[in-house]
This record gives structure tokens, sequence and C-alpha cells, in this order.
């Protein structure tokens, strides 16, 4: 049998994918022949041909999004939302196949996209219908930013609006806005824990939030923005300006952390690979050891604190900040004030250059040379000044003693510091407790100071495996749709992303949060007491196909699998009893 299959979600990175993949098994299982296409914003486009579906019997959608299927018109078709493929794949396509009906053209018009709950067919027929675009970004550009734009995504087509989500992830800008789209969007929505470019929206209505508000409290946030969204006006500093500075001074810090993990995470693995020939052996000049140990150590751990500081200072004032930022920030480096030093360097520079550059009057004629010379120029004497002779000397005080004090601390203050460092991993799943948590961990890997960052690594994951487990230990307690989110979110923490907790904890937070926090502390207490070491910040379980990349490995599992059990237990304790009582009560 021939069958053509098409796989997609709102933010075409998780489901469809996997949805894809398990089909693809199954049609193998069956012994058929298969054209797939998986609509994904991160995979090269698998775009079935028109010959393929002729030549099908059955076209299977699985899908939580809208499919054009004006193409499949006389073909036998059979939708259905995603998760009905997910538990049992060769079951479905034998029911897809069984059920499948013609498709004829007046059904194309009238159909509306597989969401997995019932749309309002009143809303959606609405001529309040609106055309939205949004933007998603998060400080690592992994799971926040794809999870809220799936949720705006979601929202939005349950409402009756037409919707496209650009996300800034790690991968860079994907499912980009048109001109032409932004010119005929209605509403804007920025929900970025990052600074990004505002000039393109330039007198649009435009509304600000964060990933964590869009992914949790999706349809409140909706809400506001048509509510509260206003004009947007672009001046050069408009992407720093803030209505909340406390907010303001988290995005900045942000920002710098997110283009300055790339940089970590590089440099860290290249040094564990030059220890794999010998933890001294990058000591005799001349060999590859020395020569990974130079291009690791020597220049990409170098440029970590300059691009910590410029890109603070980017967020900050745009581009006539970014000299000074850098500029400051080698000079933390040369002067030994470490990563807090570069924060320091990175807040100096930027809001110089701002102060410059919005109370600075000149000329008309010589406004050109304002961010190219003259902001550049003064913002980088003034931040070199205070940091040569007021900022470097203190802060780089403080880096050595602190340095000093965790590299030669006894096991009970390490023990205490995991403990610290993993509930703060486990407290908000992503949001500012558990990045200045994972801000401290990574800044200590300029001063070669590892075990925090094995620690802080090692709870983030728990959360995320705890939840898998949980909905493994007492499935019943749950339903299918939070045990296939158990699954996704066993992957997710493997990978070291503690959001895949977040529909857990958004659901039954007192239960989820203290069970995340009790596991995140005791893996983290564990590391510390193992003294485990970490090169790289992130990547999980999978930094494990880096020799050397962490020590010792065995005991750093011990640690991991033992947070987990606590989590996974624990929450499947509390689900169980919960449940209990409930049923007593009726």
């Amino acid at each position: 049998m021939n069958i053509t299959i098409i796989t997609a979600c709102p933010s075409g990175v998780a489901n469809s994918i996997i949805a894809a993949g398990l089909l693809e098994q199954a049609t193998k299982a069956l012994g058929w022949n298969a054209a797939i296409e998986c609509q994904s914003s991160v995979l090269p486009d698998s775009t079935v041909s028109q010959d393929a579906i002729d030549s099908s019997d059955v076209v299977v959608i699985a899908a939580n999004t809208n499919v054009d299927k004006a193409r499949f018109v006389g073909k036998k078709v059979y939708q259905a939302a995603i998760s009905e493929c997910t538990a049992d794949a060769k079951t479905f396509l034998e029911k897809a196949v069984a059920e499948a009906t013609v498709l004829d053209a007046s059904q194309v018009e009238s159909t509306v996209e597989v969401t997995g709950t019932s749309p309002n067919s009143s809303t959606t027929a609405s001529t309040g219908s609106k055309k939205i675009v949004a933007i998603t970004a998060c400080p690592t550009g992994v799971a926040h930013t794809f999870m809220a734009a799936e949720a705006l995504e979601a929202e939005g087509k349950r409402l009756g609006h037409q919707i496209k989500v650009e996300t800034r992830g790690s991968v860079g800008a994907k499912n980009q806005l048109t001109d032409q789209e932004i010119a005929d969007a209605d509403l804007v929505i920025i929900a970025a824990d990052i600074d990004v470019p505002l000039d393109r929206f330039n007198g649009k209505a435009l509304y600000k939030t964060t990933t964590g508000p869009a992914l949790k409290k999706t349809k409140q946030e909706m809400e506001k923005a048509f509510a509260e969204a206003k004009p947007y006006q672009h001046t050069a500093s408009s992407n720093s300006a803030p209505a909340d500075e406390k907010k303001g001074v988290y995005k900045h810090l942000m920002t710098g952390v997110s283009h300055m993990l790339p940089v970590v995470v590089a440099g860290g693995l290249i040094i564990a690979l030059s220890f794999v020939f010998g933890i001294e052996a990058f000591k005799e000049e001349g060999t590859l050891a020395a020569a990974l140990m130079t291009i690791g150590g020597g220049s990409a751990f170098a440029l970590m604190i300059p691009v910590l500081a410029g890109f603070i200072a980017f967020s900050i004032a745009d581009r006539p900040g970014l000299a000074p930022g850098l500029i400051g920030g080698m000079l933390a480096s040369s002067t030994g004030a470490g990563f807090l030093g570069g924060i320091a360097a990175g807040f100096i520079a930027g809001y110089a250059a701002k102060f410059i550059a919005d109370k600075v009057q000149l000329p008309q004629s010589m406004e050109a040379l304002k961010p190219i010379l003259i902001i550049p120029f003064i913002a980088s004497l003034f931040t070199g000044l205070v940091m040569v002779y007021i900022v470097g000397g203190p802060v780089s005080g403080v880096m050595s003693a602190m340095t000093t004090f965790l590299n030669n601390m006894g096991t009970s203050n390490a023990i205490l510091l995991g403990v610290i460092l993993g509930a703060m991993m486990c407290f908000d799943l992503g949001g500012p407790v558990n990045k200045a948590a994972y801000t401290f961990g990574v800044g200590l890997l300029a001063s070669q100071t590892y075990a925090p960052m094995a620690a802080i690594m090692a709870a983030g994951m728990v959360p995320a495996l705890g939840m898998g487990l949980a909905t493994f230990l007492v499935k019943d307690k749950f339903e299918a749709g939070e045990r296939e989110a158990g699954k996704a979110s066993f992957v997710l923490g493997l990978c070291f992303i503690s959001e895949g907790a977040i529909p857990f904890a958004a659901k039954d937070p007192m239960r989820v949060i203290p069970a995340c926090m009790a596991g995140g502390a005791l893996t983290g207490a564990l590391s510390m007491m193992f003294g485990a070491q970490l090169m790289a910040p992130h990547g999980g379980l999978f930094v494990l196909l880096i020799p050397g990349a962490i020590s010792p490995v065995l005991m750093y599992l011990v640690a991991i699998a033992a947070g987990t059990a606590v989590t996974g237990f624990g929450y499947a304790a509390l689900k169980k009893m919960s449940s209990d009582k409930v049923e007593t009560e009726a």
C-alpha cells in the first residue's frame, strides 16, 4: 500500500518531528510505502511531490495546527491530532486507512484545524478575526522560545485569529516574518527574555511580555495584548527602554549570557578534548593537546567575558554600546575581575553610551558621527578609566577570594552550596532564580572552577526527568495527554531542558515545585560531595559523548538518578494521595 503522511505542530520543532519518526517506523513494520512530509521549522524542506500524492491510496494527516488540504482533493484523507498517533502508531495507521474518506473541494473550504480540542466555530467564523505577528526569544534559545511560540499560535487560532510567530532560538531566527506580514498585522506581540530588534515594527500596535507568561498564562496575555498594545515608535535606543527598568536590567543581563553561551560551550568541550591525551598533556608544546587547549582555553574562554559585557551594553544602547562593552569586558578579564567585573563593565558601558546618545546634541551635519565615532570613543574612554581605577581592583579581590573559597571549601560547605544551587535551578524552571544560579555557574568557568556548573546542570535535569518518571509510576493518575507530556519531558530532561516540567508545574504548582526542589537539592548536594566537574555548561547527558567533559561520570549519573527518584517517586506519591482523597470525598 502507498500512503502519504503529513505531520505538523504550531512550533514545527518537537511534536511534528516525533510523530513523523513514529509513523515512519510503523509503515515499515506494516510493509507499506510511505511518502512523509514533516512540516518543521528546523529540518530541511520535505514537501511531498504531487506525483507521490497522486500514487497514494490514502493521505494521513497528524497535526495540531492548520494544514492546507487543497492538494489532496479527490484522495481518501484521514486527519487527527498528533496525540492520537504517539501511543500506538501502527494501530493509528490501520485505523486511518480503514476510516479515510474522499476529500472534496467543499470540505477544504470549510475545514478548521485540529488542535486537540474542539474549536469554537462561532469564534472562528467571527468577523472580528485579526492578523497577529509575534516574536519569541529566551536566553538559551532552546525551550521557552519554542514552547511559548506554540502556546501563542494555539491560543490565537483557538480565538479565530491569523497568527504567525517568529522564533529567535539557538539556531537563529526561524519562521521569519516578512515585511508584508508585518504591514498587514493588526497586533504585534513580543514575548522575549532578551533584547530583540524592533525597528521593523515602527508604527504598529505592539505589546511586550516575556516567555514565561506567554507560555503559562497564554489566554490572559493574549487578552492583555489586545487591551494594552500601543503604537510603537522606534528610536536609536527604543529596544532597550522597557517600562519597568528592573525587568530591563534582567533582560540586558540575559542578552549578554545568551550570546556568551555558545563561546563557553565550544571552549569547554574543546578543553575537555585536550584532556583525552592526559590531564597535563597540553603543557607539551607542539602537541595536538596543546593546540586544543590554545583554541579552547586561550581563545574561546578569553572571549567569554568580553562577549558577555559587549552584549549587555548592546542590549542597553544598541550598536554604539558594543565597542565600549567589549573593551570593558576585556579590561575586566585582564584585571582579574572575572565575570562579576564583566557584568559591571557591560552595564557601565551600556548606560554611558545610552546617556551620550540621548543627551549629547550635535548639529545635523555631525549627527552621523555619533554612533561610529563620538559614542564609542567617549563611552570606551569612560568605561576603561572606571574599570582600571575604580571597579577592577575591588572586584578582582572579590573574585579571587570567591574562587579560592570555592576551590578549597570543605565537604560540608560544598554540600550546602550544592543544595542551594540545586534548589534554585528547580524553583522556577527557567525563570529568573533558575537563570541566576545558571549564570553564576557559567561565570565561574572562566576562573577554572568547574564543580558548581556540574551541580547546576545535574539539578536542572531533575524536574523534567522526575515528571517523566512520575507519569510512568502512576499512569492511572494522569490523563492521556499528561502521559504523553511525561514522555517528552523525560527526553527534554536528558538534554538539560528543565522547562519540560512546566506543563505539570503550571497545572499543579503546590506539589510539583516542592518535589522538584527536593530532588534538585539532593542532586546538587551529591554532585558537590562527589567532586563532580563539568567543562561545558549545556548539553545534558549528551556531553558524555565528549571524553573528559564530565568527571567522575559514574557518580555524576548516580547523583542525577537519586534526585530524579526523589522527585518522581515523591510527586507520584503526592499525586496518588490527592487522587485518593478526591475519590474518598466523592
